[in-house]
């Protein structure tokens, strides 16, 4: 059982199925769907819905994205880590003159993971054929699809980033409004390249010559080797307990192990009733700690130089704990790069398997470099970069920047229990924590957790709240010190996605400043 209550302004309701697909792009929804109707299951449900992402909602993902997973294979949780790295001749002193790393063009592209995240899970874990997953997608692209009213949004928006670079001009130019059909021909003839060389043209073949041909033309140093050496990988995931349960993320270099440190130091402070001033400030000083904590460590985990078992010790985290007063704290402003543009997706199927998976451009459409002839948009990952030589996330060659796209996983007992994110940038691990502790420490539903009124902690630690955040609780966290302001941008907040496993199927949540939607059977 669980509680259908909706205490806020709600335009949607929980859904509950034997079977359920959630993700930001309804027709990306119905592959999924499809794709279970069909015998697949849920990494079949959860690759369908990736795959026909990269053609409807553009502005946030596409083939040249990284992706990571997290998934219950029947009996344990497993990690996939699908980031790539960086080009080998990517040194320090290639950037020399520079204050940060470029956010646009070659020099903020690292080699794309996403599609070698499809073939490793679609290899290790689907039923249906590999290219069986690409049928909506390639449909898409050739026939066209009509555009969603926030990818136009977006899209519009964005018009004037990325003047100057022709073959995104070509591709994605001019801007479709709402209810367009937009066709993306290249794209089509790109999937089917991957769907019928399972992935091999994009790495090693036709497309990977294209993409360093691009690269040679325009001045960056994007490889065949770099390509070629790129591989999914396999990790154990990192976990924490919270309330009763086990929250499970990627290990670094993404950024989740800050929502599992948020919430290792609320383990060691007094419950706090719902939506209260005490119970956001700690919150918020909780994650301030975990930011600041991402900024300084995180990085690509052969660089780092604390250990996640050190930064997850009990004793730390206690101490940490121990310094959340009732005052806000002052700390350094975070250097860490931000972005907000992503897709993240989850399934589950009546057998029990359920998939957290999330793949993204970073900063909209990505480096703004677009391979002729393939309408493959390449992600600026290589912005997640700093370029101080004694910071553990610098610059270097095959190497793996920061990220922050984070899937989360919560077992209970050794058994799944939900699987859910935060699509948005800066706002992902503050969202793993709001959601958990929404979810399992104040027993709301998916939907629920999802609707309610947000707050975000910026790089400089003064705070966000959505509107229709309680003034009363803003004016209070003010009084504590808070430096607070109304923040009207929805994209600030990110997008949840959430399933739920119940006794006898699934209940799930989707967030309503998206446009997708929580489907099943």
């Amino acid at each position: 059982m669980y509680d259908p209550s909706l205490p806020y302004p709600s335009a949607r309701a929980p859904v509950a199925a034997a079977n359920l697909v959630a993700t930001s792009q309804p027709l990306a929804v119905q592959a999924g769907l499809h794709a279970l109707r069909r015998g697949g299951n849920a990494v079949d449900a959860a690759l369908a819905a990736a795959i026909t992402l990269t053609v409807v909602e553009p502005n946030n993902n596409g083939l040249g994205s990284d992706a990571f997973c997290l998934l219950w294979d029947g009996t344990s949780v497993v990690g996939l880590n699908a980031s790539g790295r960086s080009p080998g001749a990517w040194t320090l002193e290639r950037f020399k003159g520079l204050d940060r790393m470029p956010e646009l063009g070659w020099d903020s592209v690292t080699v794309p993971g996403a599609v070698s995240s499809w073939v490793a899970l679609s290899e290790r874990y689907g039923r249906l054929p590999f290219a069986d997953l690409f049928d909506a997608g390639i449909k898409y692209a050739e026939d066209g699809f009509l555009v969603g009213p926030q990818t136009a949004f977006y899209w519009q928006l964005l018009e004037q980033q990325y003047a100057g670079f022709a073959a995104f001009e070509q591709h994605f130019l001019p801007a479709p409004k709402a209810g367009d059909l937009f066709k993306r021909a290249d794209l089509a003839r790109s999937l089917r390249l991957i769907a019928d060389t399972k992935g091999a043209a994009f790495y090693h073949g036709e497309l990977a010559a294209a993409m360093v041909a691009a690269s040679t033309a325009q001045g960056g140093c994007l490889s065949l080797q770099d390509l070629g050496s790129h591989a999914a990988e396999w990790v154990a995931p990192v976990s924490q307990p919270y309330r009763g349960v086990e929250l499970h993320e990627i290990p670094p270099n993404g950024q989740g192990l800050a929502a599992q440190l948020a919430l290792g130091i609320l383990q060691h402070l007094p419950d706090q009733a719902l939506d209260t001033a005490d119970e956001v400030h700690q919150l918020i000083e909780a994650m301030k700690i975990a930011i600041g904590t991402a900024a300084m460590r995180f990085a690509d985990p052969a660089a780092m130089t604390v250990s996640i078992e050190e930064l997850l010790d009990p004793a730390s985290l206690r101490a940490a704990a121990a310094t959340i007063g009732d005052r806000a704290m002052a700390l350094p402003p975070v250097a860490l790069p931000v972005g907000h543009d992503t897709v993240y997706l989850t399934t589950a199927d009546a057998d029990g398997m359920m998939v957290s998976f999330i793949q993204s451009n970073f900063r909209a459409f990505g480096s703004g470099v677009v391979i002729p002839g393939t309408g493959i948009a390449m992600q600026n990952r290589g912005s997640g970069f700093v370029l101080d030589p004694n910071h553990v996330n610098c610059v270097g060659p095959n190497k793996r920047p920061f990220h922050t796209i984070i899937p989360g996983f919560v077992t209970a007992n050794g058994r799944p229990e939900m699987a859910f994110g935060v699509m948005g940038g800066h706002m992902q691990h503050q969202g793993h924590v709001q959601m958990m502790n929404r979810v399992f420490s104040h027993g709301q539903n998916p939907q629920a957790a999802s609707d309610a009124p947000r707050w975000h902690v910026y790089e400089d630690f003064s705070v966000g709240v959505e509107p229709g955040f309680d003034p009363m609780v803003a004016e209070q966290l003010r009084a504590r010190g808070h430096q607070v302001r109304v923040d009207k941008h929805v994209s600030t907040f990110g997008g949840a996605q959430l399933i739920r496993r119940l006794a006898n199927g699934y209940v799930g949540g989707s967030d309503h400043r998206k446009e997708g939607l929580v489907a099943g059977f």
